[in-house]
């Protein structure tokens, strides 16, 4: 297995993963021209992983200045319990660190029961102190 930067040109194949992984939500704000964005604001940060021709892990990163984000982290099934996810994340973590990044969050679905036992196993702590509030300017609620 082998994790490289993510490339724009990944696009295809990580939106292939995503699909295919219950409990992640595509939006308008994942269309190809936001992921390159995204990308190009936060250089080096995120990953995908290969099995030889085949994409079998993905983990978007970025950060705002003072924490960290993770998005659409994804393991293909049958590639799972092999700690494709853990380098992924690490990598991301390690990354981040290196620009001063501790602190890093993940929102994760409250139906997600794989992704919500996956993230406590790993001693990511579930925020009961705060509620996420979002506000749409989009006539489009998948926006």
């Amino acid at each position: 297995m082998q994790l490289v930067e993510m490339r724009i040109e990944d696009y295809a194949g990580i939106m292939k993963l995503m699909t295919r992984t219950s409990g992640i939500v595509l939006r308008v704000a994942d269309s190809r021209e936001n992921v390159e964005k995204f990308l190009l604001r936060n250089p080096g940060l995120s990953f995908v992983a290969w099995e030889g021709e085949t994409m079998v892990g993905c983990a978007m990163c970025g950060h705002d200045g003072r924490r960290g984000y993770l998005h659409h982290v994804a393991v293909e099934p049958t590639f799972r319990g092999q700690g494709i996810a853990h380098q992924l994340i690490t990598r991301c973590l390690d990354r981040l660190e290196s620009e001063g990044i501790l602190k890093t969050h993940i929102d994760v679905l409250t139906t997600n029961g794989v992704a919500n036992n996956y993230w406590v196993k790993r001693g990511w702590q579930r925020r009961t102190d705060i509620h996420r509030y979002s506000y749409n300017r989009s006539s489009d609620a998948n926006a």
